[in-house]
Parts: structure tokens; sequence; C-alpha cells
């Protein structure tokens, strides 16, 4: 399995010399234990370039088995500790930038309080990434829409607001709520959140089309631009809570909302640690903001 491990590392940083310093190996202990697995296989699984490595067709072929093994290996550690006691483990969660710096730091602090020996790796993406992390295992469970995915199972935890985020000086900023249509003739600085963004459908809706100038991955980025006048934009509510950037909010109309849940392939598959976590999200979740 330490070889199946080797090869998930070199595939997941693209080079022998991240894997194997990522792992602890050396250099040669890596090439050795991925040229003993080839043999094993008799296939061929990686080409060396000198820009780094990457699967062979076969390799490609053969992958997807892989990470299933592995996913269920990890598995059985997980049992394993269960039934031992949840003294450690590793949770692996997919987040959304507004989750990661609003609900994960008091999530990490109740469950380090009870599980200190809980180690966690947090993935920040969006919506097509998350889903992506799921279903291949790289993260046990990760915060998405459920009107994103398919194929996973869901819990809902909260719906919010999603605002209009303007130049603090902008002609729309002196009124109560800011009408769609108004915004779409606007220069619009985008969120890339993957195959679906709520904003987007909303202006589907209304049969209308925003004027889009920018396509940013970051939510701070995106009010830095707003805040210079580059455009208009609209975001989560929960993104916004503690900034002093110079920028308006208001509601839109119609209104817009985000509906934030977990999501996961299978929760009898889940690490023990993993379905801890997410028992600690549930009982604290009517407090988050």
């Amino acid at each position: 399995m330490n070889r199946y491990l080797a090869l998930q590392k070199i595939v997941e940083l693209g080079s022998f010399s991240k894997a194997a310093e990522a792992l602890g190996y050396t250099q040669s202990a890596m090439s050795q234990t991925i040229a003993s697995l080839e043999d094993e296989l008799s296939i061929k699984l990686l080409n060396r370039f000198r820009t780094g490595a990457k699967l062979t067709i076969e390799g490609a072929e053969l992958y997807p088995y892989l990470e299933k093994a592995i996913y269920q290996y990890l598995a059985l550690q997980e049992k394993a500790k269960e039934i031992r006691g949840l003294e450690s483990g590793v949770i692996r969660i997919g987040t959304l930038a507004s989750i990661s710096a609003h609900w994960m730091p008091e999530l990490l602090k109740d469950f380090q309080a009870q599980y200190p020996g809980v180690e966690f790796v947090i993935h920040q993406g969006d919506y097509t990434s998350i889903q992506e992390w799921i279903k291949t295992g790289a993260v046990d469970f990760g915060f998405v829409n459920p009107q994103a995915v398919n194929s996973l199972e869901t819990i809902i935890l909260k719906d919010g607001p999603m605002l209009a985020v303007l130049p603090e000086n902008h002609p729309l900023a002196q009124m109560d709520a800011v009408p769609l249509d108004a915004l779409a003739a606007e220069p619009f600085i985008l969120l890339e959140e993957g195959h679906y963004y709520e904003p987007l459908e909303a202006f589907k809706a209304i049969g209308s089309k925003p004027n889009i100038k920018y396509t940013i991955h970051d939510d701070y980025t995106i009010m830095t631009m707003v805040e210079a006048g580059l455009g208009v934009s609209i975001l989560a509510e929960l993104v916004l809570h503690r900034t002093n950037y110079r920028i308006a909010l208001r509601p839109t109309t119609p209104s817009i909302s985000r509906t934030i849940a977990i999501g996961y392939k299978d929760r009898t598959c889940l690490p023990i640690a993993a379905k801890r976590f997410i028992e600690c999200l549930l009982k604290h979740v009517s407090a988050l903001p």
C-alpha cells in the first residue's frame, strides 16, 4: 500500500522530488518504490520529464482502481482506530472561502479540544472542484450547494443571502435594494465557482445576462477590485463579514440566496474522525453565521 500512496502523491504533486519530500523519502527510494510497483504490474506507470512526472496512458487507466484501493485501505485503518478509540486520524475537507474564514476556525477549535490527536487537511475550492475531490476520495466530505452536485449524499446546513457589492459612491448604492437588471448593465466581476453560480442562475431566471468584465477565483480580490471602481459583483453575505473595504452592500431584487450543505459519497464509508466532525458541525450549526 505504501507504493500506491507514493504513486498517488507523485500524481498529486506532479513531481518525484516533491512527492519524496512530502512523504519523507529520499528521491532514490521514491524511484525504487515506483520501479518495484511497475515491475509487479509489468506496466510502466509514469513518464518522467525535466519538468516533472505524468501518468502514462496505461497508468491513467489503472489509476482509478489504485485510488479506490487507497480509499478502502484508509477506511480500514479508520475502522481499526474506531475500534481502538478516536485517539488519532486525519479529516480531509473541501471548503469554500467563506466557510474557511467564518465557520472553520470555531469548529476546529471545539473539535480539537475534544480530539487533540486528529489532524486536518483542508482544501479550498469551488463547487466543481470540491465535488470532484469528494468523488475521487481526495477529501472525505465538502461544503457544497446541493443544486451544484450530483451522485452525492447531502445534508443541508443553512441558507444565506447574497448581496450586491458596489463602490461606495456608485449611483446604485443610493438604492435600498438593487434590481438585477440594473446590475446587468454594469461592468460585472464574476466569482469563479465552477459550473454553477447562484447569481448567474438568478440573472437567467429574469431573462438577463450580466456584462462580465472579469472572472476571479477569490472573493477578497473581488472586493478590492470593486473598491477600486472596476465593476460591481454579487457575493455571499457570509464572506462579507468582518471586512473593512470601502464598498456598499445592498440586497438585490429579486433576492438571491445560497444554500450550503455538506456532501459525501457514502456516510457508511466515511472515516470515524470525519463522522465525529460532521456530528460536531450539526450540533453547532444553529450558532454559525
